[in-house]
């Protein structure tokens, strides 16, 4: 067995083990639709084994998150780590092209919830409804953007904040400049 360096995967299989609980997926079912043994992917979770780049992209799938939430676990100094994400070591969990670019503030995703960093592009969409069982709380850094919930239309702009309760919603920024999000969001989904 390959022993990692703590250091450099510290979160990773608590990540894992946390995405794959919040979604409700046992370890066996994850196991098997990887066609991986139980014994292994338990390792990669409790950060015993090290698993390849196939094996993630896999786990990103099977879990459907995006791979780069996997691959983005940057070193932090030991006496940081679990505690302090410095702005350059942040995870980047969305893409530019979309129109959003989300990074993880929060230093892994083991908590009850998540705070993610969100920026919106200038004249972007979501383009789809998001369904999701989870409370969500947004803080309007700056710029502005249009929500619509559970059908209802809403603008909110810099200092603004909402809450999104286990509702239908999507987000729109129609605007001339980025808008800038602060999230909450219970349980994580990325």
């Amino acid at each position: 067995m390959h022993q990692t360096d703590p250091s450099k995967t510290r979160t990773l299989g608590a990540d894992l083990r946390a995405l794959r609980k919040a979604r409700g997926v046992t370890l066996s079912d994850l196991a098997e639709r990887l066609g991986r043994s139980v014994g292994w992917l338990s390792q990669v979770e409790r950060d015993l084994s090290e698993a390849s780049v196939t094996d993630l992209r896999h786990i990103a799938a099977a879990l459907d998150v995006s791979v780069s939430l996997l691959f983005g676990h940057s070193a932090a100094p030991a006496d940081e780590a679990g505690h302090v994400v410095r702005r350059h070591a942040r995870r980047q969990i969305g893409s530019a092209p979309a129109g959003l670019v989300e990074e993880l503030l929060s230093p892994d995703l083991t908590d009850d919830f998540e705070v993610v960093h969100s920026t919106f592009a200038p004249h972007s969409r979501r383009g789809e409804i998001i369904e999701r069982p989870t409370q969500e709380v947004g803080y309007i850094v700056s710029g502005q953007l249009d929500l619509v919930i559970a059908g209802r239309h809403f603008t909110v702009g810099q200092g603004d904040s909402f809450r999104i309760k286990n509702e239908p919603f999507e987000w729109i920024n129609p605007y001339d400049q980025p808008a800038v999000v602060i999230w909450v969001i219970a349980p994580p989904v990325y």
